[in-house]
């Protein structure tokens, strides 16, 4: 029984160190194939895929209901897609032109946007983007916030009302539902802001009174036009890089941040004095430390540090035993090790200086050399 133990408990040892030896490779394969399943899970099967707040989504993050809501009440709702067909709709003094989706929009279909909207009786971006802000000219987001915003304000229309959505933005302009200094209806140059189009979506348009705002808002006038622009509008040099999304200001905060990193790395990086040896707490044998110097280099595959290593301490060792002295060179070491062995000087020099090394195997065949050598002149 105590002969069979070790015999049995071998492959289960080497099974626990395979798994040691390739556990980040496993957690990195493990992690990829969750993802991948994540993403199969998450990906809509069957049916059509919508973007946010599109007209004809039945998504919860669509505005179908609304726009059901709207041709109950009269309203002729024409979806636009592209720049081309927005040019080939009628825009009248009576038609209200909405615009979702416009991080889409570019330099010049906003211009053909502002051009073709100019007889509209009112034009209306949803939530634009900071660089689409900074193209049209139209007031920047100051504050969000998830909480129930009241109108508060002169305007007849939005009496006694109140939006609340998961994602509420205020625009430094206007006075209609305000919040923090901004508001979430904001006049601007020719057309409106509005920041809450999370308020018309099919799960967020039954909370507080989006829906009454929604209808007056879009259902003001009998045709309405929704806009959602495409990228494929956009000219080969007005697609949007990711710096475009950036505030103006990241650029010097970035540079500052990376003076301020150099900055700490040079003060760490200072030596404040000599440095101080100290001895280790435990005594580490050096069989020890040799085995474990030994690991370090196989496990970084640097064959040419390990056998320069060998051959350093076998001249340190046989410098000692042919009493030349701790100061004395590679050379020397060789020619007296070939003048006690009788061995040729460049067989010697090889071994001890520059043999080259392939593999695990030559140096192995090395090492078992220099043990070689060191016992022929211990016993010539």
């Amino acid at each position: 029984m105590t002969t069979q133990a070790p015999v049995a408990a071998e492959p289960a040892a080497e099974k626990l160190g395979w798994f040691r030896r390739y556990r980040p490779l496993l957690a990195v394969a493990l992690a990829f194939v969750t993802a991948v399943v994540l993403a199969y899970i998450a990906t809509p099967k069957g049916g059509e895929s919508y973007a946010p707040y599109d007209p004809e989504s039945p998504d919860t993050d669509g505005t179908r209901a609304l726009v059901r809501v709207l041709e109950d009440h009269g309203v002729e709702v024409d979806v636009v897609r592209s720049s081309e067909a927005l040019d080939g709709t009628e825009i009248e003094a009576d038609t209200t032109v909405f615009v979702t989706g416009t991080d889409a929009l570019g330099e010049g279909t906003a211009s053909r946007l502002r051009s073709r909207t100019d007889d509209a009786g009112d034009l209306i971006l949803a939530e634009p983007a900071p660089y689409v802000s900074a193209m049209l000219g139209i007031p920047y987001a100051v504050a969000q916030t998830p909480e129930t915003v009241e109108a508060r304000c002169d305007d007849p229309r939005w009496e006694g009302l109140s939006i609340h959505a998961d994602s509420v933005t205020a625009y430094d302009a206007g006075s209609c539902f305000p919040h923090e200094g901004g508001a979430v209806l904001a006049p601007a140059d020719g057309l409106t802001v509005w920041g809450a189009p999370q308020a018309l979506t099919n799960e967020q348009i039954l909370r507080a009174d989006n829906a009454a705002v929604a209808l007056r808002l879009l259902g003001e006038s009998d045709h309405l036009v929704w806009y959602i622009p495409s990228v494929d509008d956009l000219a080969p040099d007005e697609t949007h890089s990711p710096s475009s999304l950036l505030p103006r200001w990241i650029g010097p905060a970035l540079w500052l941040l990376l003076l301020a990193v150099v900055a700490f790395a040079i003060a760490r990086g200072r030596r404040l004095g000599p440095l101080a040896v100290e001895p280790l707490p435990v005594h580490v044998r050096a069989g020890e430390t040799t085995r474990s110097l030994g690991r370090l280099y196989r496990r970084s595959g640097d064959r040419t540090h390990a056998a320069a290593t060998l051959r350093q301490a076998a001249r340190t060792r046989l410098a000692q035993r042919l009493r030349l002295g701790r100061e004395a060179t590679p050379d020397a070491v060789v020619r007296a090790v070939a003048h006690r062995t009788g061995r040729p000087d460049l067989e010697v020099s090889a071994l001890l200086t520059d043999a080259p090394i392939e593999n695990d195997q030559d140096l192995i065949t090395l090492a078992n050399a220099l043990a070689a050598l060191e016992e022929e002149v211990r016993h010539p």
